[in-house]
């Protein structure tokens, strides 16, 4: 296959592989601002590095479309005081339609972004669906605000938004907000200092080390199940992995999971038949120039599918 087409001209497509994985591109970069000016945010290339990287041939899964984003701008916008928020509003309904149709077709979609906003439009689709939670797979527990952002973007108010606070263009889409409960999310992996609500479930490395991984995704996979969430998405943002092994993200944090603990965690979510898609997001092969950090993903998340197969 070439490379994938704006999505309108695939939906056909998902009908013939009912239950399969397949793969979305959602190369936004406009939750992030930019390195210096006139730089553009290189997580855009995300999707092309991994099948360079050998994705496509690895995970054996159809490519069945791109859902564009809009030009990126480094304004700050006056109305919300974050970084493209009109912008990110629309692709985050485009994106919606394009992950619904795919669960609604019985496919379970993965998703290559793009920075950590397009979060909103993964959990639109699902919200327009019903209650479903969130597994936050991710360095920083993304909970910042307009008004203590230093960045102003997107990628960093992520979870707060999707949980329903922040400007209503972005905590409210559609009229839905929030997009998830507090009590339907489990952030894991997370290395900063940012205050949660008690509701959300929250996993630094070191608790979660000291659980034990496997306990606490079942233990997770349980209380969802049991609450009432009918199924969830998976986040993962390249950054919860150590610096070590993927430096390639715009804020690496120390102490971050090693490659085999984050299949662990997914291997676990995924073999629970409770997930619905996964989303990839922050890679930035422009700080990868040899495609070391390409290539772990890749291993990755094909260690992670194996166990679905």
């Amino acid at each position: 296959m070439g490379s994938p087409q704006p999505f309108r001209s695939w939906r056909c497509f998902w009908r013939v592989m009912l239950g399969r994985l397949v793969v979305i591109e959602a190369p936004s970069n406009l939750g992030l601002k930019p390195a210096r000016p006139g730089a553009v945010p290189g997580v855009r290339r995300l999707p092309e590095a991994l099948a360079a990287a050998g994705l496509r041939e690895r995970l054996e899964a159809p490519w069945v479309g791109r859902v564009v984003p809009p030009a990126y701008a480094p304004e700050v916008d006056p109305g919300t005081g974050i970084r493209n928020a009109p912008s990110i509003a629309r692709y985050s309904i485009e994106l919606a339609d394009a992950v619904e149709g795919a669960i609604g077709d019985g496919a379970f979609p993965l998703v290559l972004g793009g920075d950590c906003s397009i979060l909103l439009g993964s959990l639109l689709a699902l919200r327009r669906r019903g209650r479903r939670g969130l597994f936050f797979l991710d360095g920083h527990a993304d909970f910042a605000s307009p008004a203590t952002s230093p960045s102003h973007g997107a990628a960093g108010m992520d979870l707060a938004l999707a949980t329903g606070r922040g400007p209503a263009e972005l905590s409210s889409l559609e009229g839905r907000g929030p997009l998830v409960r507090d009590e339907d999310v489990v952030l894991m992996g997370y290395r900063d200092d940012e205050v949660l609500p008690d509701r959300i479930s929250a996993y630094r490395v070191d608790r979660l080390r000291a659980v034990g991984i496997g306990g606490a995704v079942a233990g997770e996979v349980e209380r969802l199940r049991s609450g009432g969430a009918q199924g969830f998405w998976i986040h993962v943002d390249a950054d919860v992995l150590d610096p070590s092994v993927m430096p390639a993200v715009d804020t690496p944090e120390a102490r971050g999971l090693d490659p085999s603990e984050l299949v662990e965690i997914l291997r676990g979510l995924l073999a629970s038949g409770l997930a619905l898609g996964l989303q990839l997001c922050i890679y930035d092969p422009d700080l990868d120039p040899n495609g070391r950090c390409a290539r772990c993903l890749v291993e990755i998340l094909t260690d992670a599918f194996a166990s679905r197969a």
